[in-house]
């Protein structure tokens, strides 16, 4: 694109235009795209139900562990291995252990870990303690075993052996043991409340996806199942497990429903720091005062109740709101339709009269009314605009056709109205210096077709009435009639007018103004030209020559 181009998309803008299109096939495609978005609007209001009001859910969960189990010779019920609530709507079920038994607070070796194990009491620092110490540094290096020596602690003796879980664990029967989770929830909007434990349920059942899917008793084997672990290598070293309880209430009468669902996964990452374990101690005081404990080390499943749920309710306001943003998207349609005429445009169909006939329809130019002219010739059908600054004759300049919707611009301030000048006979000073060019050349009257034209230096007064060689029309007597005769003249200004005195002295000066608008509205056929339609130079003397000044120093030569 050159310099020109440039500056002229910088001074350019484009405004919308509607064109109605009389096409079946258009109004059909207009149709179908409106009805497919009105159909889709139905579709989102209703499966996302945008005519319901909204309230986030209350809730509070209770848990009962059910189970025995026997091993190790040893008896286990709920008292021991379901441990007391470590946080909120949470459970822990033990499903392994490590017992390091009769410990007394005394000193003995450390277990042989790097930093524990010793050569000489040089390498054990009193006082010292290490992260993974169990006790105190008494500063001397002592006999672990038969092969290991170990800095001597002050601690809880004997120490804990840092060993691994056992496996299989030692309460993997422990998958069989069942959990009652009640769950009360509460929507304040609403104010409503309901439970996942209703009045009629059957405690005896236990919880299957299919068969049972609102009960609220559950296995914890299946907990694992549906949350796609093995409950026996998860109870080795013990895990995180979720218990999702979503309720999606629709509380409207007619179509009431709120029931939980439920929804399994695991929450402690598996490959990097699987598993759950803490130490507890029980307690005992000797005969002789001493007192004396069992560690216990514990591996176990956690199961974290999580609670989510929306109630909903039929809201008009809602339902109003969210129609009125989704009817902004029927401007789509007309873009739907705008693009396809678009793309059809530049294929083998922009050849087509419809898309001419479109093109022309649809897309006007608006241009400075100071920088055009229209001329009209009788012996052609249409009106020719032509851009200025002249540079030959306005007879021979080059111009475009202007359809019967010609071009319309925009009302500059600077213009004048036609009565409130003398327009035709004072128009230099308004079009400025670019229609002062003159004819260098003597042979300047080749411009004139019909032999009534006067001689004139200037390029944008030498405009004839015809483009080839013919009789001038002011010798018709259509001009006679409609642009030179007095009674016609004087009765369209009384029309205007009906107090006006034809008597006046400046009476010449209105006839010969509004003869100058009867040719134009006469032969332009429109009065959007009007600012810038040029009368031909014989018409124009003619009018001049019935219609006299007082004084002949006529200098323009259009009409405002």
């Amino acid at each position: 694109m050159d310099v020109q181009g440039c500056l002229d998309s910088v001074s350019q803008y484009s405004s919308p235009k509607y064109v109605r299109i009389q096409s079946p096939v258009c109004g059909c495609v207009q149709i179908v795209f409106y009805a497919t978005l009105a159909l889709s609007i139905c579709c989102i209001v209703f499966i996302h139900r945008l005519y319901q009001e909204t309230d986030e859910i209350n809730s509070s969960v209770r848990t009962s562990v059910k189970g025995v189990a026997y091993t190790n010779n040893r008896i286990w019920d709920t008292a021991e291995y379901a441990i007391p609530v470590q946080g909120v709507n949470s459970f822990f079920v033990m499903t392994n252990i490590i017992t390091t038994e009769n410990q007394i607070e005394h000193t003995c070796p450390e277990y042989p870990f790097v930093k524990a194990i010793c050569s000489s009491d040089k390498s054990c620092e009193k006082g010292s303690v290490d992260i993974h110490s169990h006790g105190i540094k008494t500063g001397r290096c002592v006999n672990y075993n038969a092969t290991t020596k170990t800095c001597e602690v002050r601690a809880w003796c004997p120490v804990e052996s840092m060993e691994s879980p056992p496996k299989p664990a030692v309460l993997r029967s422990s998958e069989d043991f069942t959990v009652l989770i009640k769950n009360n929830i509460h929507f304040p909007k609403f104010d409503y409340s309901t439970l996942n434990f209703p009045p009629n349920v059957n405690t005896s059942c236990t919880y299957n996806k299919i068969t049972s899917p609102f009960c609220p008793v559950f296995r914890l084997g299946d907990i694992l199942q549906e949350a796609k672990e093995n409950f026996s290598e998860v109870a080795v070293k013990g895990g995180i497990i979720a218990i999702e309880i979503n309720w999606d209430c629709n509380l409207d009468r007619w179509f009431y429903n709120c029931r939980p669902k439920y929804g399994f996964y695991r929450l402690d990452d598996r490959k990097t720091t699987p598993g759950l374990h803490f130490r507890y101690a029980r307690y005992y005081k000797l005969p002789d005062g001493r007192e004396q404990r069992t560690l216990f080390k514990v591996y176990g499943i956690r199961f974290d109740v999580l609670v989510f749920g929306t109630g909903r309710k039929f809201n008009a306001i809602e339902l109003i709101k969210n129609l009125g943003s989704m009817i902004s998207y029927i401007g789509l349609v007309a873009w739907a339709i705008e693009f396809v005429l678009w793309v059809g445009s530049y294929s083998h169909f922009g050849k087509s009269s419809f898309y001419k006939i479109f093109n022309r329809k649809k897309f006007e130019t608006m241009l400075d009314p100071r920088q055009v002219l229209y001329v009209s010739y009788i012996d052609e059908p249409h009106v020719t605009l032509i851009k200025m600054p002249l540079k030959t004759s306005l007879q021979h300049a080059e111009g475009s056709i202007v359809e019967s919707h010609p071009v319309k611009f925009c009302d500059a301030g600077s213009w004048r109205t036609s009565e409130s000048n003398e327009n035709h006979d004072n128009e230099e000073s308004e079009l400025g210096q670019p229609l002062r060019q003159r004819v260098s050349s003597p042979d300047g009257q080749k411009w004139c077709c019909c032999g009534k034209c006067r001689p004139t230096p200037m390029y944008h007064e030498q405009l004839c009435c015809r483009r080839k060689k013919g009789q001038c029309i002011t010798t018709s007597y259509g001009f006679q009639q409609l642009v030179l005769s007095r009674d016609t003249l004087k009765k369209a200004l009384l029309y205007k007018d009906p107090f006006m005195d034809l008597m006046d002295d400046d009476i010449n000066n209105k006839l010969r103004h509004l003869a100058y608008k009867q040719y134009i509205h006469w032969h332009f056929s429109c009065f959007d030209l009007e600012d810038r339609a040029v009368i031909p130079n014989c018409c124009r003397w003619k009018i001049r020559d019935t219609y006299p000044k007082a004084v002949h120093n006529y200098t323009g030569f259009n009409m405002e």
